[in-house]
């Protein structure tokens, strides 16, 4: 049995951890299968934006550290397969595509630094969120010591990351950390509404305003400033320009083909 469902549905990649017996827990299996999941939201052209979401009550108990204890002491870390993208966005190249997560129940450890690497956040009231590494001998290495800062102010971060405390979704809501709080059981339902607006709207505009946001955040403010009309020339170029031009004087939605 597959440990992660993909299936296309249109221009958008559903991804969902599908180990729910075990409360999907993390094994180095499931990795390898998210991050082949990820290589193929990348590399095809047709697929506009991923969902990430797990099957069952919970979204993941963390990880299965008796499976990884070998990868944390090799002084490596994660090494993902040829074919595959390393889903935390710690080693190799990083994933260009927005993916919209959907999450419920317990989402701990590997889950939140998940999250982190995604771009707009779903949570089902009464989620619970907790970085247990420090509890279990060892610390974050899948990006929140890195990334849970930046989204939730210093203080915050380091609250959770140093005591193991669990937070909630209401607080996380209240930090930003996730954009939408709704009922338990429509959080893919809600996710997925709002990966449908990714997926029409203009996918050259989409990946531009994502890589100019993602430059202003890991190089400054000055260096997106300096790629911001050279990168928006060829866009102005594309066919999709014409179209939204066009829709916009006839009174219609766009269609866009990202060319």
């Amino acid at each position: 049995m597959s440990l992660v469902n993909v299936e296309q549905r249109g221009h958008i990649l559903l991804m969902g951890l599908n180990r729910p017996e075990k409360m999907n827990a993390m094994n180095r299996a499931m990795y390898h299968e998210i991050a082949a999941a990820y290589h193929h939201l990348q590399t095809t052209d047709d697929l506009r934006v991923g969902l990430l979401y797990a099957e069952g009550d919970h979204f993941t108990s963390g990880l299965q550290l008796d499976d990884w204890a070998g990868v944390f002491a090799n002084g490596k870390g994660i090494e993902p397969n040829d074919g595959e993208l390393d889903p935390f966005n710690v080693v190799g190249d990083a994933l260009t595509k927005p993916v919209v997560f959907a999450t419920q129940g317990i989402c701990f450890t590997c889950g939140v630094e998940l999250m982190l690497n995604t771009d707009i956040r779903v949570t089902a009231k009464g989620t619970r969120f907790a970085q247990l590494e420090v509890k279990r001998g060892i610390f974050p290495c899948g990006g929140a010591t890195i990334r849970l800062q930046r989204e939730i102010g210093w203080g915050n971060a380091q609250r959770y990351l140093l005591t193991g405390d669990e937070w909630n979704a209401e607080q996380a809501y209240q930090w930003g950390l996730i954009q939408e709080l709704v009922e338990p059981g429509e959080q893919f339902s809600t996710a997925l509404a709002i990966a449908e607006k990714i997926a029409k709207a203009a996918p050259l505009g989409v990946s531009g305003s994502l890589a100019s946001s993602k430059l202003a955040i890991q190089q400054g403010e000055m260096a997106a400033k300096e790629h911001l009309f050279t990168s928006l020339q060829p866009v102005m170029a594309s066919e999709d320009v014409k179209e939204g031009i066009q829709s916009f004087l006839e009174r219609r939605e766009a269609v866009f083909k990202g060319r």
